[in-house]
């Protein structure tokens, strides 16, 4: 069954001058602000759409590898991902980085290696931004 998750924002003023919050409607979650000097040059205690889009990634991601790593017989322990997603004023989203670190008993680093890779090229995340250069780090811990 497809299922669709919600969120809205309301922005007020010029890109530069103005701000926003965005409201996590289906988690219900609450909301948080944003603005472009959060977005382009400290977060000051607001988020922006890059912020938003690395924990949507690292969160598909560390599913997908704990599937397929369970799929493969060697369910993890644990698994802590980021993603750092680089936004360039006047260019846009220039690359997304994933650093997986994961406690997986019965693999070996390769199979690790290859069992992130696999879940890098194909988390729901990872194919809607397909238009990004995305790269990993993956080890074991």
């Amino acid at each position: 069954m497809a299922t669709t998750r919600s969120a809205h924002t309301v922005w007020e003023g010029s890109l530069m001058e103005g701000s926003g919050t965005v409201t996590f409607d289906s988690s219900g979650i609450g909301e948080q602000a944003v603005s472009w000097p959060a977005r382009a040059e400290q977060a000051n205690g607001k988020t922006s759409p890059e912020e938003l889009i690395a924990a949507a990634h690292s969160s598909c991601f560390s599913m997908a590898l704990s599937h397929g790593l369970a799929g493969a017989g060697t369910p993890p322990s644990r698994l802590t991902t980021s993603a750092d997603v680089t936004f360039q004023p006047g260019t846009g989203i220039t690359g997304i980085h994933l650093t997986v670190e994961g406690t997986v008993p019965g693999i070996d680093e390769d199979a690790f290696v290859a069992a992130a890779e696999d879940a890098k090229a194909n988390c729901p995340v990872s194919q809607a931004l397909t238009g990004t250069t995305i790269t990993l780090t993956a080890k074991l811990a």
